[in-house]
């Protein structure tokens, strides 16, 4: 017999790390813990309160509800946390823990310390000099692809691609943007052309979630490659996941696992798109290592073709003890 506990904790950010959406200086999250026959099995349950879909009330009341009912059948459990993506994430986790032991979830090559994962380099949002001090630190440390949180001051944040393409060619150097839904659809239609003459990579969430016409008009007119992020979020029916790519069809997706139900979610997502020939790739979402380990060491089994969005687990002052390192730009388990 399983018996399964969860505590809370809160991440602190070493400094406030801004998005379109405001300023973040903690990150809650909880730990889920699944025992059976001496062993234990560790997952985190990270919940993303304002962006999350299941940012109700009533989170910790299901937490509770499934350590009450560990032992029953997986397809009743995961029925019943349809809706909390993220508690769904904790207990593959722990179950694949509970299995393989130590801080293993999808032995491999990557686990075994013999392989890597290309990363982006993540630029938060900030006054250009803030955003042109995490450029040159990234540059410095070895990435050859930028992220950058976009759409608060389009002009600004224009100005700093324009000035990073004048110094380092597409060949050189690969820039994605992230706006968060920060646009407006008109002011999309001008951005997207603008990022073009800027050989810019992608457009993550141009328009906010929900706008479903306008975000398929653009997907289909942009000059600019747009990846779906936030639009994701929520969509948990087998087909209506399958329906939602089919009327926007962008160019990639972007895949938490946190936020789209674990690595089942997560698969489902990747099948769809793949079917449709659109191209994905998988980010980590403010977990602590706990979670972005577990993220980490499923993303290698997917074979993954381009960089992908993992966190290094650096952004906190308490974060727990990783095996988790970084070479340049490569992800690696020590």
């Amino acid at each position: 017999m399983k018996t399964a506990t969860y505590k809370p904790y809160t991440l602190d950010f070493k400094q406030a790390s801004g998005t379109s959406r405001g300023i973040l200086t903690a990150k809650e999250t909880f730990f889920l813990e699944i025992t059976e026959d001496g062993k234990t099995g560790l997952g985190e349950c990270a919940i993303f309160r304002g962006l999350s879909y299941e940012d109700i009330p009533e989170y910790e009341e299901m937490l509770q509800w499934l350590c009450e009912n560990i032992n029953e059948n997986k397809k009743i459990l995961r029925k019943e946390l349809l809706h909390f993506p993220s508690i769904w994430f904790g207990y593959e986790q722990a179950m694949l823990n509970l299995k393989n032991g130590e801080d293993l979830y999808f032995p491999s090559d990557f686990s075994e310390g013999y392989d890597s994962i290309k990363i982006n380099g993540l630029i938060w949002m900030g006054d250009a000099d803030f955003m042109k001090k995490q450029i040159e630190e990234k540059l410095e440390e070895g990435f050859d692809c930028l992220k950058l949180k976009i759409g608060v001051n389009w002009n600004e944040e224009k100005k700093i691609l324009q000035e990073l393409r004048r110094k380092f060619s597409i060949d050189d150097l690969e820039l994605r943007v992230d706006a968060n839904g920060g646009f407006t659809f008109e002011e999309a239609k001008t951005v997207l052309r603008e990022l073009r003459d800027l050989d810019i990579h992608s457009i993550e969430q141009p328009l906010k979630a929900g706008q479903i016409d306008e975000m398929a008009e653009l997907c289909r007119n942009t000059p600019t490659p747009i990846a779906l992020d936030e639009e994701l979020i929520g969509v948990l029916d087998f087909e209506k996941k399958r329906e939602l790519l089919q009327q926007i069809k962008p160019q990639y997706i972007i895949l938490k696992p946190s936020l789209v139900g674990g690595f089942s979610g997560t698969d489902e997502w990747i099948s769809f798109a793949e079917n449709l020939k659109i191209g994905w790739w998988i980010t980590s979402a403010l977990e602590s290592n706990i979670g972005l380990n577990a993220i980490a060491q499923y993303t290698f089994t997917k074979k993954p073709k381009i960089p992908q969005g993992l966190g290094t687990g650096g952004l906190f002052t308490n974060n727990l003890e990783t095996r988790l390192v970084l070479h340049g730009d490569e992800l690696m388990m020590r």
